[in-house]
């Protein structure tokens, strides 16, 4: 039975990557360092899930740590890793760099060496839609994504220039999936869709940046960590776009929206439009129907919905988060 690698196993979308990977029978050997950038219950509960499963077993530890990453491959054979350990968000990023360098690049190049040092011929890197900036929509792979304009986006390059020098190198099969926008039960809370559930459930104003109108292509986890499962297979190295592939869809839609399943009016407060943020993404998703047989299953009004059943049903826990 095979056995990945998932870093980043105890965040939004690590989380549900491993659990995709254990009902489809693999065992998975997941990290996370448990930081405190958002309330560490939340990714203790994504844990607790996933330790209810016995071929799922859990490391606390940090992949800037070289030599605890080279024990983790020690000792077991590992098929393949997929990288999701990350410090998220273009407006932290620009507080604290030097962290995010740190984790979403060199974290990676640990992971890398662990795999050349191992043996372990098969890489998958989350990447982001934030590298697309400036570019033309749709965003398709083949554009040159040369200009991050955040030092979040400025990592998740570094760490795509890596695993190519690797794939190089060392013939390390990489698989880098960009995503969009991705939203859903158990999310971070410090991502829009779920502060305005939550502020909108409890009749607090939502900080609105801009006029509402930006636009994403929001895409729902189950979607994604089903498709980097399918990024599993040999690809030699291969960019790939995970994401609704729609029309780019405004904030003050999902508002509406959220509204309607809330059944509560939102209190709108609106704050200057941050210049690090993209006013629009919109994926091209045709490469990952051609190459994985992949296109997403969850439309976003029923993703919405069952988000906001997650929030209605899941209080005892979200009370307690501080967001």
């Amino acid at each position: 039975m095979e056995t990945y690698l998932v870093t980043g196993a105890a965040g939004f979308i690590g989380s549900e990557v491993a659990l995709e990977l254990l009902l489809q029978g693999f065992n998975v050997v997941g990290v996370d360092n448990m930081n405190d950038y958002y309330d560490v219950r939340l990714k203790k509960w994504r844990v607790e899930r996933l330790n209810k499963n016995p071929r799922f077993q859990f490391y606390d530890l940090d992949i800037e740590n070289a030599r605890a990453v080279d024990e983790v491959f020690g000792g077991r054979e590992i098929s393949a890793v997929i990288n999701l350990a990350a410090r998220a968000g273009v407006r932290y990023s620009m507080e604290n760099p030097t962290v995010y360098m740190m984790t979403n690049a060199l974290g990676s190049l640990n992971l890398l060496e662990g795999m050349r040092r191992h043996k372990v011929k098969k890489f998958v890197l989350a990447s982001t839609s934030s590298l697309y900036a400036g570019q033309e929509m749709p965003f398709l792979e083949t554009l040159p994504v040369n200009t991050p304009i955040s030092p979040y986006a400025a990592s998740k390059k570094a760490a795509e220039a890596m695993a190519y020098s690797y794939h190089h190198l060392y013939e390390v099969d990489v698989s880098i999936v960009r995503y969009f926008t991705v939203y859903g039960p158990a999310g971070r809370p410090d991502m829009s869709i779920y502060r305005f559930i939550e502020w909108i459930r409890e009749g607090k104003p939502i900080e609105l940046f801009g006029d509402g109108s930006q636009a994403r292509d929001f895409t729902f986890v189950r979607d994604i960590a089903r498709g980097t499962v399918l990024a599993l297979r040999h690809m030699g190295f291969e960019i790939i776009n995970l994401g609704g592939g729609n029309n780019p869809v405004s904030l003050n839609e999902i508002i509406g929206t959220i509204e309607e399943e809330v059944d509560k009016t939102a209190i709108i407060e609106r704050k200057p439009f941050h210049k690090a943020d993209m006013m629009e993404t919109w994926a091209d998703i045709e490469k990952a129907k051609r190459l994985l047989d992949w296109r997403p299953e969850v439309g976003l009004v029923e993703g919405l919905k069952e988000t906001v059943k997650w929030h209605s049903e899941n209080r005892a826990l979200l009370d307690e988060i501080v967001f």
